[in-house]
């Protein structure tokens, strides 16, 4: 376990420690992943990648919501309240990231019904969904808030899973990349939004360094979920059957 600094960073050093968790651990280097954006999953693979990550999807407003329940700042909820209608979608008009992943998956040949009523979700990948939400429960908020900083990584990552969808995947409609092509810009503001919170209220070095081993446990967790995924469907051209 790394030895707590009892130093405070600055702001560049910080955002630098953050920064690298998500270059040396953020789950666009793992096999499956980069099996699927090198074209080399088949249907099956393809399949149970988008019904998993869907249980992931229908979590994050429940994330999102247990850190506004732990913070007590009005303006730092007030800030952090469109996530969750970004993805449960209004009353009014509906819509959503999670209406746009079922969607996803009906372009992809899955019924709104099996994802919905979670038939395909791997014993491991629920596991390290519902260790999320967990952590965001029961961190406090700041550290939570950190734990959200993939999305650093996000945007470079869904412009090559558009790339890689359209040119490897064609019997995915093109009306289900959707999702993805939304995450292109609000990944981006929604990083600059959650960095700029961590900087100001992980304001002591145990919070920092609790920061980090957030933002790291995040990742365990996105890459827990494939490596669940990799030993149920395969991966790879020696998996294409």
């Amino acid at each position: 376990m790394s030895q707590i600094t009892a130093m405070k960073w600055d702001r560049e050093e910080f955002v630098r420690r953050l920064r690298a968790v998500g270059n040396e651990r953020y789950h666009h280097l793992h096999p499956y992943h980069r099996a699927m954006n090198a074209g080399e999953l088949n249907e099956r693979q393809i399949r149970g990648w988008i019904a998993n990550r869907f249980y992931y999807q229908r979590n994050i407003p429940i994330k999102d919501a247990a850190i506004i329940s732990n913070c007590p700042l009005r303006e730092v909820r007030r800030l952090w309240l469109h996530r969750i209608t970004d993805h449960d979608g209004l009353l009014d008009t509906g819509g959503g990231g999670i209406e746009a992943w079922l969607k996803l998956g009906e372009a992809a040949g899955l019924t709104r019904e099996e994802l919905l009523d979670e038939r395909h979700v791997l014993p491991g990948v629920r596991f390290a969904v519902d260790a999320y939400v967990t952590l965001a429960r029961t961190k406090p908020w700041p550290v939570a808030v950190a734990s959200s900083l993939t999305e650093l990584f996000a945007p470079d990552l869904m412009s090559q899973r558009i790339a890689a969808f359209e040119k490897y995947y064609a019997w995915v409609k093109p009306a289900g990349l959707e999702y993805f092509r939304g995450r292109v810009t609000r990944a981006k503001t929604d990083s600059d939004e959650g960095l700029e919170l961590t900087m100001v209220y992980c304001d002591t070095p145990a919070l920092q360094n609790e920061a980090v081993r957030a933002l790291s446990t995040k990742c365990d967790i996105l890459w827990s979920m494939l490596d669940a995924m990799q030993v149920a469907y395969g991966c790879g051209h020696a998996d294409k059957t």
